[in-house]
């Protein structure tokens, strides 16, 4: 019988993200925003105290309609040649999914805070991880779905259309 030695290693530390619980807008997550440098990201309303901090530690907080948003992103494309994935979509059940995420979704965001200093400039932002969608709001598009169907019981009945 032969006898094998192990060392016994301690466990590697599991490392737990920050997640942030809040409202989506403009959620770029399995698809790429291409509308300049190809970028992962969502526009995430939380609460001002929130933002405060955030804004208070140097992250991007855009002020919207809506109320403050904390920009969370990942660029594509990374240093030589690197093409980073896109960040994990999931359910309430921590199911993968693949949908695009409409304006006004509950969602959580895991993310990950980063520093770099380029020739003396300190750069900070917050790597967008994973989404979990709470409460969706189905994404149509903006192609002219946002009409409500008009009885024709109104009021205008009367009213002719007439062309300009």
């Amino acid at each position: 019988m032969m006898l094998r030695w192990t060392r016994n290693q301690p466990a590697k530390e599991k490392i737990d993200m920050p997640i942030l619980e809040g409202t989506a807008y403009w959620a770029s997550v399995t698809t790429p925003n291409v509308n300049y440098e190809p970028v992962y990201t969502v526009n995430l309303i939380v609460d001002s105290e929130v933002a405060s901090d955030f804004e208070d530690r140097g992250f991007t907080v855009k002020q919207m309609n809506e109320g403050p948003a904390v920009v969370i992103k990942r660029k594509v494309n990374g240093p030589n040649g690197m093409v980073r994935r896109a960040p994990r979509l999931l359910d309430r059940k921590k199911d993968s999914i693949d949908i695009r995420i409409g304006n006004g979704s509950k969602v959580k965001v895991q993310y990950k805070e980063w520093e770099s200093v380029y020739r003396g400039q300190t750069f900070k932002g917050l790597d967008f991880m994973a989404m979990q969608v709470l409460a969706l709001v189905e994404y149509n598009g903006g192609g002219g779905d946002e009409f409500d169907i008009e009885d024709d019981d109104d009021d205008n009945d009367n009213e002719e259309l007439t062309e300009l």
